[in-house]
């Protein structure tokens, strides 16, 4: 068996007040909080400098956002260096006059960007209307060298589809991240809340077996307009285990090691990436498989 190369994770679980200088402020103490305890990759939630911002189709909202380089990747990047750790950030991009993406940037732990991922999988839901704000990415589902390990990224909605997960493994991710905004609608969570919550964690532990890597998931928590969102930030082995998760209602750090050499141990024993037969799969590039021959 390998030796163990254990990578200390921190997922920030915070809620979000309607100041962006103050969310950032507080992200930036949990950053620092997280790295003298030890951690060695930070990630943030899904755009956690704001309010979720889809809740509405408002035309303000387009004035959060801000390119990349900005002063939030600035801030990311200089917290990145002063404590040598990774930061994974997820932001709202202006990228040019009516191109706006959801994008997750990885800041080294010296502060240089190891990679950016703009959100592939964009939803149209009630309260989730992000369709009006962001234009699908266009960087294609990728994986970064870093310090402490190579580290892949898909944001929120990604997380329903098992083509992302095992297109970012190819690129060699060993921890894929989930920076999360999901929560429950008030009519629902009370009948469905339960179930919900556990299909969300499901579907990731899920893509950690098949891929044979770790997953982790940093989700906001607490109430904003009509949506309560559920908190409950996870990270799990390739197995699939929970090694730790989030309180549904309270802001934390969920600290975590991860021990990468789970990695191999995992892929010899259930070989699902050899055994893939990728000669049978190009329809996978078809919206729908319409008759009984597939044709």
């Amino acid at each position: 068996m390998p030796a163990p190369k254990t990578v200390h994770v921190a997922l920030i679980q915070q809620s979000c007040g309607p100041s962006k200088a103050d969310n950032l402020a507080h992200a930036l103490r949990q950053v620092e909080a997280a790295a003298g305890q030890g951690a060695q990759i930070v990630c943030l939630q899904e755009l956690f400098a704001t309010p979720y911002p889809c809740q509405s189709e408002d035309h303000a909202r387009f004035e959060e956002a801000e390119p990349i380089p900005g002063p939030t990747t600035t801030a990311l990047a200089d917290a990145a260096a002063r404590h040598q750790v990774v930061i994974v950030g997820s932001l709202f991009e202006r990228r040019a006059p009516g191109l706006y993406h959801n994008t997750a940037v990885v800041l080294d732990a010296d502060g240089s960007q190891a990679g950016m991922y703009r959100k592939m999988h964009i939803p149209d839901d009630p309260l989730y209307y992000e369709k009006f704000y962001f234009t699908p990415g266009d960087l294609g589902f990728r994986a970064f060298d870093t310090r402490y390990g190579r580290v892949g990224v898909c944001v929120c909605w990604d997380q329903w589809f098992p083509e992302a997960a095992r297109l970012t493994a190819l690129h060699g991710a060993e921890i894929l991240f989930y920076p999360t905004a999901i929560g429950w609608l008030p009519d629902e969570k009370d009948r469905y809340g339960a179930s919900q919550h556990s299909a969300w964690e499901t579907m990731m532990r899920s893509h950690a077996i098949a891929n044979g890597l770790f997953v982790a998931a940093p989700n906001r928590v607490g109430r904003e307009g009509a949506l309560e969102f559920w908190g409950a930030s996870f990270v799990s082995d390739p197995y699939g285990n929970v090694l730790q998760r989030g309180s549904h209602e309270q802001p934390q750090i969920v600290h975590c090691p991860c021990d990468l050499s789970l990695i191999d141990t995992a892929r010899t024993h259930w070989p699902f990436l050899r055994d893939r037969r990728i000669d049978a799969y190009s329809d996978l590039a078809r919206r729908y498989l319409d008759d009984a021959t597939g044709r």
